[in-house]
C-alpha cells in the first residue's frame, strides 16, 4: 500500500510547495509615524495629504537631489510675463479604477483648491483662468508666479470624476478606498486600529513597485514608536520635516538591524516675533533678545547636537543661495546692555525690567505644547535678563488663532522644508503679510521686505534670484523678524532588511521614488 501511495504524498508536497513560490505572502512595507491623521478626509486632514502624496501624485517632485522634475508633467512653458503656464500632461496615468488621467483632472483640481481650500488662498486671488484641452492644460494668473512649479509639488491632483460630486470636501469622510493616480492607491483608512493601507494601483504604467502593500502605522508616543521599531514590529520611521527622536537613536544602532539615514534639514526652530503689534515691533528690544539666547544649549538639549548653532541669515546652509552671515551670538551681558540703552530698565528692582514708558513689561510667549521644553529654556533666558514671560502653552488650534490675531508676543514654532521654499523662496511664505495659512506667521507689512519678494517672483534670472535671496537674508539678519533657535539634522532609522531608500529635500524618505525603488535584501 505504501508503495502505491507514495508518488501521490510526494507530488502533493511538490503542488503545495510550488503554491507558496507562486502564491507567496505580499511584501509589506510597514512605516510607524506620530504624524497623527485625525479624519478619514484626503482633502482635508493635513497629515493624510502628505501621506497620499504617493497615490494622488502633484504636477511636479523634488528629486534627491533638490531638482523640480515633472511628475504628472512631460513639458511645460512659461509666457514671458510669468502670468500664463501651459503644462503638458503625461498621457500615461490611469486612475485606479481604471479611468485615463487628463489635463481636465488637472483644471479641476486648481478650481477646486482655491474654491475650498481655505490654506490655498493665493490661489484663489490669483487664478483668473483654466484652459484644458486632451492633455495640455493652461492656468492663467492675475500677476507673475515664478514659482508656481514649486508650489505644486504640494497640491494632489484629484480626479474630477469623484471630486466633482463633493460638495463639501472638508466635511467628507472616506474610511474606504480613494481613487488615486500613483503606483499606490488609499486603500483603507482604520483610525480606530491606527493604520492607513496603500494598495498597488492595477493600472500603473510606470516602474513596477516590489512592494506589494504598504502600512501606516500611527502613534501617540516615540517611546512606544521605538519599541516598535527595536522589536522589528515596522520597518522605519516617518515623520514629516521631521527627525527620529535623537535621544532613541543609540538604542536602534545597537540592535545591528538598521541604518541610520543622516539629511541636513531645510526647515528649523525658530523664534517668531509679533512685530505687527506689541513690544516687539521695537527693533532694539528684538536684537537684544537676540543675545539672550543659549543657542548651544538649545542645540544640545533640543536636537542632541545633531545640527548646527543657527546664523543671523536665518536660511540653513542646506538650501541652494544660503549666505553665511555669521553666527547668532549668546551674550548676556551685551543684552542687559541693549536692554538698557533702549530703555528696558529696572525701576523698582524687584529683578524685572519695565518698558520705556516705566510700564511693567511681560511678553506673552504663545507656542504649541510639544515645544514645551524649548518654552522652558527661553523664558529661563529671559527671565535672567529681567525680562518677564507668561507662557501660553496651547493646542494647534487654539495656536493658529492667537498667532492670526496677533495675539502674542514671542511664538516658537518650525518650518518645514518645503515652508522654506515656498512663496519667494528663503522663508519668505513664512513672514510675508500677504499670505495665508495655519503655519506662516504673515507679519512682516514692511514695503522693502515685500518688494524683495515681489522681485523674487517675478523674475526667472537665475543671477538675479541669487542677488534677491542674499538681501533677503541680509533683511533678516538686520531686522530680525524671527531668530533660528535650531539648524536641525533629520535623522532616520531604515531596516536593513530593505534597500533602495532615496530621500528628498521635501518629503524625506516618503515619496514615489523610494516606494517603486524599495527591494527586500536578497531579492532581483
Amino acid at each position: 500500500m505504501k508503495s502505491i501511495y507514495k508518488p501521490f504524498v510526494y507530488l502533493l508536497l511538490w503542488l503545495v510547495l510550488l503554491g507558496t513560490v507562486a502564491f507567496g505572502e505580499e511584501t509589506v512595507l510597514r512605516i510607524g509615524t506620530t504624524n497623527m491623521v485625525q479624519s478619514a478626509n484626503a482633502f482635508g486632514d493635513y497629515y493624510l495629504t502628505i501621506f497620499t502624496k504617493i497615490s494622488n501624485l502633484t504636477l511636479f517632485r523634488m528629486n534627491a537631489r533638490g531638482e523640480l522634475v515633472g511628475q504628472l508633467v512631460t513639458g511645460y512653458q512659461v509666457s514671458a510675463d510669468n502670468t500664463t503656464w501651459h503644462f503638458e500632461i503625461a498621457d500615461d496615468l490611469v486612475w485606479s479604477d481604471g479611468t485615463p488621467l487628463t489635463a481636465a483632472d488637472v483644471c479641476f483640481s486648481m478650481e477646486y483648491y482655491a474654491r475650498h481650500d481655505p490654506q490655498a488662498g493665493w490661489l484663489k486671488e490669483t487664478l483668473v483662468e483654466t484652459h484644458c484641452r486632451g492633455n495640455e492644460a493652461t492656468l492663467k494668473f492675475n500677476k507673475p508666479y515664478n514659482n508656481l512649479d514649486l508650489e505644486f509639488t504640494s497640491f494632489n491632483i484629484l480626479p474630477s470624476h469623484i471630486w466633482s460630486r463633493i460638495e463639501a470636501p472638508l466635511q467628507y469622510r472616506n474610511t474606504g478606498a480613494y481613487v488615486g493616480s500613483g503606483p499606490f492607491y488609499l486603500a483603507g483608512v482604520d483610525l480606530n486600529a491606527g493604520v492607513l493601507t496603500f494598495k498597488k494601483n492595477p493600472y500603473w504604467r510606470r516602474q513596477a513597485p516590489q512592494v506589494d502593500k504598504i502600512e501606516i502605522h500611527l502613534y501617540q508616543n516615540e517611546d512606544v514608536i521605538a519599541l516598535a521599531l527595536e522589536r522589528g514590529h515596522i520597518d522605519t520611521y516617518y515623520k514629516y520635516a521631521g527627525s527620529y527622536p535623537y535621544h532613541n537613536v543609540g538604542r536602534l544602532e545597537k540592535t545591528g538591524r538598521f541604518d541610520i539615514l543622516h539629511q541636513m534639514n531645510t526647515g528649523l526652530l525658530f523664534l517668531g516675533f509679533n512685530v505687527q503689534a506689541g513690544y516687539l515691533t521695537d527693533i532694539n528690544l528684538r536684537r537684544a533678545l537676540s543675545y539672550a539666547i543659549d543657542y548651544g544649549e538649545i542645540l544640545k538639549i533640543d536636537a542632541l547636537g545633531y545640527g548646527r548653532v543657527p546664523g543671523r541669515g536665518f536660511v540653513s546652509p542646506a538650501m541652494d543661495g544660503y549666505v553665511d552671515l555669521g553666527p547668532l551670538t549668546f551674550d548676556r551681558e551685551e543684552a542687559a546692555r541693549l536692554l538698557a540703552a533702549a530703555g528696558y530698565v529696572d525701576i523698582n528692582r524687584d529683578g524685572w525690567r519695565e518698558d520705556p514708558g516705566g510700564k511693567k513689561m511681560t511678553l506673552v510667549l504663545a507656542a504649541r505644547s510639544e515645544y514645551s521644553r524649548v518654552v522652558e529654556l527661553l523664558q529661563d533666558y529671559l527671565a535672567k535678563v529681567g525680562i518677564a514671560v507668561q507662557v501660553r502653552l496651547v493646542d494647534q488650534t487654539t495656536w493658529v488663532s492667537l498667532k492670526d490675531r496677533y495675539a502674542y508676543d514671542l511664538t516658537i514654532t518650525r518650518t518645514t522644508p518645503w515652508g522654506m521654499l515656498m512663496h519667494a523662496g528663503w522663508g519668505t511664505g513664512y513672514y510675508d503679510s500677504r499670505r495665508t495659512g495655519a503655519g506662516v506667521l504673515h507679519t512682516v507689512a514692511d514695503p522693502t521686505y515685500l518688494a524683495l519678494c515681489d522681485k523674487l517672483l517675478h523674475t526667472t534670472d537665475a543671477a538675479l534670484k541669487q542677488k534677491l535671496a542674499r538681501e533677503v537674508q541680509e533683511y533678516y539678519a538686520a531686522n530680525l523678524p524671527g531668530l533660528a533657535l535650531v539648524w536641525p539634522e533629520i535623522v532616520t532609522p531604515v531596516s536593513r532588511s530593505w534597500q533602495g531608500w532615496e530621500p528628498d529635500p521635501l518629503f524625506g524618505i516618503y515619496n514615489v521614488a523610494t516606494m517603486v525603488n524599495l527591494r527586500k535584501v536578497g531579492s532581483r
